[in-house]
């Protein structure tokens, strides 16, 4: 018998000889308790994300059947894409959102991960059937209130189905594909594809159209930021001083924050000289920032300040003791 046909064998017996014993091994409260705490996690989780998505839907139903839709407006993106067929065709908007949107979900499974793409596909099916059985009310007829609340409400849409997990808008996994591929950023690839929609809209529609549809894309952007970022924007801030102890006091005793403090190296010096530096790292409210560079003015002027923009966070004392 061949020597490896064998040693797969004993490998394939001697699992299942573990797997009987550990069918025979009494469950305890210790093993238990982890995997009900995973279980609670992961429904709370679903929940929440549920709730977001299904506000998205409605409140991006409301804008386009109670602003864009019957004044025929068009905005970027699939959702753009659909409003534009559904103009020049005589296809329901609610077919075409799920036609439009079907190979960017074929994308997502790719690009992203199966589970995003069937929250997607949840998410856009409800967006469609609100669209299609949901009498919203037709709210103005004045054009640029319709491009601006329009877009608006359809932002505020979009935003809570990303909170939510999922999108309805596919356009953005197509230029997280194409980001990977071009040497393109994911806003530069969404411009591109908006420049295109609203060309085409200008064509097809009227250039008066096509020029409203830009401030209900650029209404419909700022409120996904806002939606998806939060009110606060936070900012990451890397001290470099030799008076570090000193601002590290500054930091936790007056302004009351919480600092993170590890050690670094420098490059630049004579020969002979002390590299090591103690490098402090702190995240403040964009508001708080003038505050903050005051108080390390200060401690030392000369101190060497990085900041940039984060994105998101979790835990910590960033709301807890706010600055006073």
């Amino acid at each position: 018998m061949n020597p490896l046909f064998s040693k797969f064998l004993i490998d394939v017996a001697r699992k299942r000889i573990e797997a009987k014993q550990l069918k025979k091994q009494p469950v305890t409260r210790i093993q238990i308790e982890p995997v009900l705490n995973n279980i609670k996690v992961e429904l709370s989780h679903a929940i929440r994300e549920s709730i977001f998505i299904i506000i998205g839907v409605f409140s991006a139903g409301f804008g386009l059947k109670g602003f864009l839709l019957p004044n025929h407006f068009i905005d970027g993106g699939a959702t753009g894409i659909s409003l534009l067929l559904q103009n020049i065709t005589s296809l329901s908007l609610s077919i075409v959102l799920v036609l439009v949107n079907i190979p960017f979900l074929i994308l997502a499974t790719q690009t992203i991960g199966k589970k995003f793409a069937m929250k997607s596909i949840v998410a856009i099916a409800l967006l469609a059937l609100a669209v299609h059985f949901i009498d919203y009310p037709i709210i103005t007829e004045d054009k640029l209130l319709i491009s601006i609340f329009g877009g608006f409400f359809l932002g505020l849409g979009i935003g809570m189905a990303m909170r939510g997990g999922s999108v309805i808008d596919g356009t953005e996994v197509l230029a997280i594909y194409l980001s990977r591929k071009l040497s393109l950023t994911i806003g530069d690839v969404l411009l591109l594809i908006n420049i295109i929609i609203f060309s085409i809209g200008a064509y097809v529609l009227s250039i008066e159209t096509a020029l409203y549809a830009i401030l209900t894309y650029l209404a419909a952007a700022k409120t996904v930021d806002f939606i998806v970022d939060g009110v606060e924007e936070y900012i990451g801030v890397t001290i470099i001083s030799k008076e570090y102890e000193a601002i590290r006091i500054m930091l936790t005793e007056k302004l009351r924050r919480a600092c993170t403090v590890y050690a670094g190296k420098g490059g630049f010096g004579k020969p002979g000289d002390k590299f090591d530096k103690e490098i402090i790292y702190i995240i403040i409210t964009r508001l708080e920032l003038a505050r903050l560079q005051t108080e390390i003015d200060k401690v030392d002027k000369k101190a060497f300040i990085i900041m940039n923009v984060v994105k998101d966070l979790k835990g910590g004392m960033i709301k807890r003791k706010p600055l006073k």
